[in-house]
Formats: C-alpha cells, sequence, structure tokens
C-alpha cells in the first residue's frame, strides 16, 4: 500500500498516527536515486515530512566516508549538529581500484537493536537487501515504512512495506532551496570518492555498488536515553 501526502495541510501522513518514529537512511542510496531524478535534497525538510505527526526517537544517516574529502566532511558535521546521528565507515580498495564501503549490516541491526523501542521504523532505501531486515521487524510488531523515488525502489521492497512514501510524489517539498545562503546554507551530500573517482560513483535503479561487512554501532549510551530527550538526538557525545 503506498502513503499519500496530504498536500492540502502538508503536516502529516493520511494514514493514522504513526507514535514514536525512527528514521534510517542509505545516504549513498539515496543521494544516487536523487540524483538520477535531479532533485537536490534538503535534509532537513526530508526528516518533517518523514516525521509526519509521529516524535522523533533516533534519525540515523548511514554512509561511507572518505577521512581526505573537506567537503563531505563538512557535511557530515552538519548533518550531527542538525539532529542526525551519523553511522560511517571508510572506503576501502579493492583489487579492481574500486572504493566502497557497505553499511547494510549495519542498518540492519539498529532496525532491529532499536524494535521496540519505535513504533513506526521509516527506511529511505530502494535496495532490496532489505526485505528480509523489514520482514523480521515488523513480526517484532513495528509497522515499517519505506521511502524513496519508485522507479528507484525494489518491488520486493514496496511489497514487503507497511506503506511506501514516493519521494518523486513529494519531490517540492524535500527539495533544497536555491535562495538559502550565508550562514543558513544547507550543504549538499558529497558522496564516499566522488572526487576521485567520479566515474565510479554513478549508479542507476536500485542496485547498489557496496557489499556486506560487520556491523559497528554501539547503543549502550541509547539504553540510558529518557523518554523527554527522544524528539532531538545528536551524536555528539
Amino acid at each position: 500500500m503506498a502513503m499519500h501526502f496530504d498536500a492540502t495541510t502538508r503536516s502529516s501522513w493520511q494514514f493514522g498516527h504513526r507514535g514514536r518514529v525512527a528514521v534510517f537512511i542509505d545516504g549513498n542510496n539515496l543521494f544516487h536515486a536523487a540524483r538520477f531524478h535531479n532533485i537536490d535534497i534538503d535534509y532537513n525538510k526530508l526528516l518533517r515530512v518523514l516525521l509526519g505527526d509521529g516524535r522523533l526517537l533516533r534519525a540515523f544517516f548511514y554512509t561511507g566516508v572518505d577521512v581526505g574529502a573537506e567537503r563531505q566532511q563538512g557535511f557530515l558535521l552538519w548533518m550531527r549538529r542538525n539532529g542526525f546521528r551519523v553511522v560511517q565507515k571508510e572506503l576501502k580498495t579493492f583489487y579492481d581500484g574500486t572504493r566502497k564501503a557497505n553499511l547494510d549490516v549495519e542498518i540492519a541491526v539498529d532496525m532491529l537493536s532499536l524494535a521496540g523501542r519505535y513504533d513506526t521504523a521509516v527506511l529511505v532505501s530502494g535496495d532490496e537487501d532489505f526485505v528480509y531486515a523489514i520482514n523480521a521487524v515488523a513480526y517484532k510488531g513495528c509497522r515499517v515504512e519505506v521511502a524513496g523515488f519508485r522507479s528507484n525502489t525494489a518491488p520486493r521492497l514496496i511489497d514487503v512495506a507497511d506503506f511506501f512514501i514516493d519521494l518523486g510524489d513529494i519531490a517540492d517539498l524535500i527539495r533544497k532551496d536555491s535562495s538559502q545562503a550565508g550562514d543558513y546554507d544547507i550543504p549538499s551530500f558529497v558522496p564516499p570518492g566522488e572526487a576521485i573517482a567520479p566515474e565510479n560513483s554513478r549508479q542507476e535503479g536500485y542496485s547498489r555498488n557496496m557489499r556486506p561487512a560487520a556491523p559497528a554501532t554501539d547503543f549502550a549510551d541509547d539504553e540510558r536515553d529518557s523518554d523527554s530527550e527522544l524528539s532531538r538526538v545528536s551524536d555528539e557525545r
């Protein structure tokens, strides 16, 4: 079932109360899908739209990183200071010269680890590899929504989700305002390795150029969070 945004109010989704919401953004997958549709995303706007009438528990942003890329580090710092918990992994160089990082396992583990603490999980990705994880979270009694561009999202991922949010239908609500400037300028996502190997960074459809790796996120601090802290969380300790 697809979830439709109420364009008359621009404040809530049409399908029920969503309770506590956890958002899991597959950064590289979203970037390539958005670039395919020529959209520069404002992540503050995106988060507000995905939250709808719910209460934010966590907003995670997952990405590979190139430690020498200053523009990317600046973007990630901005994300941390604006309520996102950034989960990152350094790029690895493979035998064919490509440089990749995969955070599929981290995303799946985080979704399962927090299940029960949120009522609704929103996965922003088009990757079919998350089908099993979505089912596992759903079996724990949580609602799972998938957000993405329909043409870049695996059909099986749409089928297993409780709701599908087509970002293409609400592009005007999540697009970065080109008039923003100066101290209020919102930086654009810089994909890992973009400046070094642009020919390998282009990605179309819903395929990914990443392979599995071990989980790295620790939620020891999360267990000590009180309910009063759930509305906005930064990963700065």
